[in-house]
């Protein structure tokens, strides 16, 4: 949260896939700060539960939604339930998976696993919700992807395929939706301190100075801006692309990585 006392989704209902932790949670807050009613998604109950709480004890406007994306019936049954209640203004999706490993070690499971949430769940959701929005002729969706999309990665050849998948995507559903009023962008971050990034190295230290001067045995730039992003980095920039200071802004990937991919 930026402590910011602009109110750019005052009246909104957004949506927000990944919604627990990492990046999607940060979303989620920034979003919330700013007046937005969001459906919070994820399939961690748990966590779901104790932002919700957080929330609740704030006063804060949130509605807990524990659900599988990579699953299209549960995803069409939980957009039309929040469209019984409210029209969906807004939708990021955030929700994402990273299973790192050589590329002669990655199984058909884990290539399936990473593409049904990475991919399909990104699609199911965001059909489900864009065919609400044509009916309003009005929408703005973001998708969190990742520099890994446009920048081969030693040891994530599943998920730099699967994220270039989602630019991809996203792209052409902005060409085909802006008809209808619906932008379509993606945010794609570069190293960020989550969980995730967390689960590459259990040395934090050693991790992050790696990834900020680079490895040369990895084929990887350093970061010249000299620091790890944090979630709030990138929630600003989803932000943005989901209000109406970027209402004549479509089919962008605004890449926030520090400079990493040069």
């Amino acid at each position: 949260m930026t402590g910011s006392a602009r109110q750019r989704f005052e009246s909104k209902t957004i949506v927000v896939t990944g919604a627990a932790q990492g990046i999607g949670e940060a979303v989620t807050r920034l979003l919330i700060a700013e007046g937005a009613f969001v459906y919070a998604l994820d399939v961690n109950e748990d966590r779901l539960a104790s932002l919700s709480a957080e929330m609740n004890r704030l006063r804060r406007v949130l509605e807990p939604v524990a659900v599988d994306i990579s699953r299209a019936d549960r995803v069409e049954s939980t957009v039309a339930r929040i469209e019984n209640r409210l029209p969906i203004d807004g939708l990021v999706n955030g929700a994402g998976v990273l299973f790192p490993g050589s590329f002669e070690a990655t199984t058909p499971e884990s290539w399936a696993n990473t593409f049904n949430v990475n991919v399909n769940g990104t699609f199911f959701v965001s059909h489900s919700v864009a065919l609400r929005m044509i009916r309003r002729g009005a929408g703005a969706i973001v998708t969190i992807a990742s520099n890994a999309g446009t920048t081969p990665r030693v040891n994530m050849s599943a998920y730099c395929a699967s994220k270039a998948a989602t630019v991809m995507l996203t792209k052409c559903m902005g060409l085909e939706l802006g008809k209808h009023g619906i932008r379509c962008n993606v945010v794609s971050p570069g190293s960020t301190n989550t969980a995730m990034l967390m689960a590459l190295d259990s040395d934090p230290n050693a991790r992050d100075q790696k990834l900020i001067d680079g490895d040369q045995n990895l084929y990887r730039t350093g970061i010249p801006l000299g620091r790890i992003a944090e979630p709030e980095d990138i929630a600003m920039a989803v932000a943005f692309l989901l209000s109406d200071e970027a209402k004549h802004i479509t089919l962008h990937d605004l890449v926030v990585d520090g400079g990493a991919t040069l």
